[in-house]
């Protein structure tokens, strides 16, 4: 997996899953639909994976233990999703909800891009402005602007290093307290977590799977540690008796509109069908949060510019001034 997902990857999963449920919907087996998929994906790099794929189906795997059993290429939301559709035979609509999935998330990012490509513009050309300013006045002080854009990359790769999902679940869990604090992306982080959750859990109770299971499961697939910690020290309780909405009520970490809705939908019987409400719910309000920052971030951006040029050009002026007064002086 790439370090960095970038909008034309997440573009290019959407197609991949969109396709394969086109092929599986019409009746074609997965295996014919991958072979056909390997002639022509919709990224080179998917051919080899594809390959592997069609390799452990054709030694008797089932398709989720085919895809652990592979070398890192999908997270583990994309295969508790198959797994559950292949369960229950739903394998169209869990490719259908993955590839619509992956494509509000590239919409997304590429949004946040499209309006971030300017405020950079912005801060690069200031920092160029500001250099040769300082190249010409004061040549001593010429490679601090440069210093301070090169500190600029250093944290947005630090920033984007520290979030990848192949660190220990330690380090991501102190991540994830820490990207929670912050405001907006914290909030949108745990709605799209609880969507990812939610979407999980139903598939997989559809499937059959035991609640406990399901629940582990979709707990690894919402890609939260605080909620797979939470939901993994559950189990004795479950064992003794006590259901997932009691539970729930008890752990305080989840929103009590979650709670509520779930219990709601456990006593009715109509369990899979709030799940399915309460996915589309948190997967709204992630994508709307998400983009508030999209449209708060650039500003943020602009801000900073203001600021650092305009305390620039006044600590240049009355630099300026203080020589001009001393020269006079002598």
């Amino acid at each position: 997996m790439s370090l960095v997902v970038t909008p034309r990857e997440l573009t290019r999963r959407a197609e991949l899953y969109q396709q394969l449920s086109q092929l599986v919907t019409v009746g074609i087996t997965l295996v014919r639909a991958l072979e056909q998929l390997s002639r022509n994906p919709p990224s080179p790099s998917y051919r080899q994976h594809i390959q592997q794929l069609l390799a452990q189906l054709a030694a008797g795997n089932p398709l989720g233990e085919s895809l652990r059993r592979m070398p890192p290429w999908l997270p583990d939301f994309d295969i508790t999703l198959l797994e559950a559709g292949e369960k229950s035979g739903r394998l169209d609509a869990s490719f259908r909800m993955l590839g619509d999935y992956y494509a509000i998330r590239a919409k997304t990012a590429k949004s946040l891009i499209t309006k971030l490509a300017y405020p950079a513009f912005l801060l690069h050309l200031s920092v160029a402005v500001a250099t040769l300013v300082l190249f010409f006045w004061y040549a001593n002080l010429v490679l601090l602007p440069i210093t301070g854009l090169f500190v600029i990359y250093i944290l947005v790769f630090l920033a984007i290093y520290s979030v990848q999902s192949k660190h220990s679940e330690a380090w991501r869990s102190k991540v994830e307290s820490a990207l929670s604090a912050v405001p907006v992306l914290g909030s949108a982080r745990e709605c799209l977590a609880l969507s990812r959750l939610c979407a999980s859990l139903e598939a997989l109770i559809s499937a059959g799977v035991t609640i406990i299971e399901a629940w582990e499961m979709a707990a690894t697939a919402s890609g939260s540690i605080k909620i797979k910690k939470t939901v993994f020290g559950w189990r004795h309780l479950l064992e003794a008796g006590q259901t997932p909405a009691e539970v729930l009520q008890m752990s305080g970490i989840f929103p009590s509109i979650f709670a509520n809705q779930y219990a709601s939908g456990e006593i009715s019987g109509k369990l899979e069908d709030t799940l399915r409400r309460l996915r589309d719910y948190y997967q709204d309000e992630g994508e709307r949060k998400s983009q508030i920052l999209a449209q708060w971030v650039p500003i943020g951006i602009y801000i900073l510019v203001l600021v650092v040029g305009g305390a620039f050009v006044i600590w240049f002026w009355v630099t300026y001034f203080q020589k001009v007064m001393q020269a006079s002086n002598f």
